[in-house]
């Protein structure tokens, strides 16, 4: 099964609550910091909703 590496590129200082807590709750804590997380809709939607703090990453 696929996995995606998500990397947080740009701090959440500014940004919404709900985008602090989908931050959180992907495991990532500070900027630099990477999770791999399977390919799943539940983990592509969180990517969706903070796009502009995250790259993400197809990884086999």
């Amino acid at each position: 099964m696929a996995r995606l590496k998500i990397t947080q590129t740009k701090s959440y200082i500014g940004s919404k609550q709900n985008h602090r807590d989908t931050l959180r709750s992907l495991g990532l804590k500070r900027l630099g910091d990477t999770v791999v997380k399977e390919d799943r809709p539940e983990f592509r939607g969180m990517a969706q909703t903070v796009r502009h703090l995250v790259t993400v990453e197809e990884v086999d």
